[in-house]
Formats: structure tokens, C-alpha cells, sequence
């Protein structure tokens, strides 16, 4: 059974929490989720869950490294990190900052200016007078203030930049932003062009929002189905391919100090090698 807890949230809101459940299948936890208190949430054992970053007790489920379950990646603080030159409206740049210095305290927004004619000072009015209107302006205020602007002196400067940062969100505003995509290394999900801010990922655009942070995006993948799905690999050798390995496979053994191992192997190939003296006589 696999388990998505990034819809936990969910619990605090009726209306979500009823969609949820009507489009829920059975036998999914979201399906039983009745209740509003989180004390009150149980379900039978699991072999892999799925958190969205930024859900404070989704550390609770994912970190316990006695619990023999599959985790997603480990969860930091949301973040986005924001490229833009003299082309992005100011409006929009904010809006995008925002949008994500909004999930908490803790979240972390990066302003990433790229060459002349960027007019930072606008930019700085309109997060102001935007994060003043905000139900949760008290919570992006804080985020704001442990977060920082860096300038470019181009894209290429930008880019590389972000790739070391590796954010959870990247939005690319800037003019021809299409392509500058080939150049992305680390980010959890790329947001390009100006008419794609972060919120769509969120909630219409098809992908997952289940998103590295806190530099995991350098290691680690945004949930997708290949997640919920685990590999093998399966070997079987006949005599004559015993015969051509074993010896390799027994001077290595050797070299290691694995007895065992090496005679697993030589022990076969005397049986194969008593086998074929047989025959020929």
C-alpha cells in the first residue's frame, strides 16, 4: 500500500477535504479521513509514502529510519527562486515571491536579477504593498526577511547560479525564456515564460508538486509515477557462461578476502569440469 501524505493538509479544510474523499479510491488513506485532528488519523502499515514539502508533520512519517518504509526525499523549507531581466513586470515578480514566502516562516524566496535596466526599486513596492493585502502577509514577512536578491550580469551567470542553488521552484522570466530550458540542471520543477507562475503547478498544470528542497534537487527527482514503482534485476547463468565468468569472479572473491564467495563459484565449476571429464571418456 502507498500513501500520499501531501494531502494531509486537507484535513483542515471541509471543502477539500470533501472532494478529496468523493474522488478518493477505496482502500486509499485519503478515502479515511473523517476527521479533522490529526491525532485522530490512523491506517494499516505502508511500504511507501509520499510528503509535500512544507507540511510540518509529514516529517514525522518520513524520517523515522526504523520504520522500514519508502520515503520520497527529505523535506526542507518551500522555496522558489525567480530569474528575471528588464522584460518581467514587477507585478509578476512579486506575485511569484510571494506566492511562496506565504507557505511559512521558514520558506525562503530568491530573486535572481539578470543584467541592467531592472528596476528593483519597483519591484521592492509592489512585495510591499502586495504582501500588506496578504490574509498571510505576517508569515511572508518573515520569509522575506531572511531571503535575498542576486545580480547577474547574464543568463549564463543565472543559471549557473541556480543550478547550485537548486530550488524546489524555479520561474524563468525572462525574455526568450524557452531557451534558457536546456540549460536547467537542478530544479525541482521549471516554470519558463511569464505566464506560467508557480501556482499552476500547484493545482492544474498535470505535474507533481511533491518537490525536492533545500538543495535535494540536486539528488533527487519531483514525485512521479515512477516513485510508486521499484526494480529488479534477475540473472541466470548456464554451464558454459559459469565457465567463462567463474575464474573472474573467483579472483576477484579472492582479492577480497571473500573465501565464500570464491567457492561458490570453484566449487561449480570442479562439478562442471568433473561433467565433462566424464563425458569424454
Amino acid at each position: 500500500m502507498s500513501v500520499d501524505l501531501s494531502r494531509l493538509s486537507l484535513l483542515y479544510s471541509p471543502r477539500l477535504s470533501y472532494s478529496s474523499h468523493t474522488a478518493a479510491k477505496k482502500g486509499d488513506v485519503r478515502c479515511a479521513m473523517k476527521s479533522y485532528r490529526l491525532s485522530e488519523l490512523s491506517f494499516s502499515q505502508v511500504e511507501n509514502l509520499k510528503s509535500r514539502p512544507r507540511i510540518d508533520f509529514s516529517s514525522i512519517f518520513t524520517t523515522n529510519s526504523e520504520a522500514m518504509v519508502s520515503i520520497d526525499m527529505p523535506a526542507g523549507p518551500s522555496e522558489v527562486l525567480v530569474i528575471a531581466d528588464e522584460h518581467a513586470s514587477p507585478v509578476y515578480i512579486a506575485a511569484d515571491l510571494l506566492s511562496q514566502a506565504e507557505h511559512g516562516p521558514d520558506s525562503q524566496v530568491v530573486l535572481v536579477i539578470v543584467g541592467d535596466g531592472v528596476n528593483l526599486k519597483a519591484i521592492e513596492e509592489e512585495i510591499a504593498k502586495q504582501c500588506k493585502s496578504l490574509p498571510r502577509g505576517e508569515f511572508a514577512s518573515k520569509a522575506l526577511s531572511h531571503s535575498f536578491t542576486v545580480f547577474a550580469r547574464d543568463m549564463i551567470e543565472a543559471i549557473t547560479f541556480s543550478n547550485l542553488y537548486a530550488p524546489e521552484h524555479l520561474i524563468i522570466n525572462v525574455k526568450d525564456a524557452e531557451k534558457w530550458e536546456g540549460l536547467i540542471e537542478n530544479a525541482g520543477s521549471v516554470f519558463v515564460g511569464p505566464w506560467t507562475p508557480e501556482s499552476v503547478g500547484d493545482y492544474a498544470s498535470g505535474t507533481n508538486h511533491v518537490l525536492p528542497t533545500y538543495g535535494y534537487a540536486r539528488m533527487y527527482s519531483g514525485v512521479s509515477l515512477d516513485s510508486f514503482l521499484k526494480f529488479m534485476t534477475v540473472q541466470s547463468l548456464t554451464e558454459e557462461g559459469l565457465r567463462n565468468l567463474g575464474p573472474y569472479v573467483a579472483t576477484m572473491a579472492e582479492i577480497e578476502g571473500l573465501d565464500a564467495h570464491k567457492r561458490a563459484v570453484t566449487l561449480r565449476l570442479k562439478d562442471i569440469e568433473a561433467k565433462q571429464a566424464s563425458q569424454t571418456k
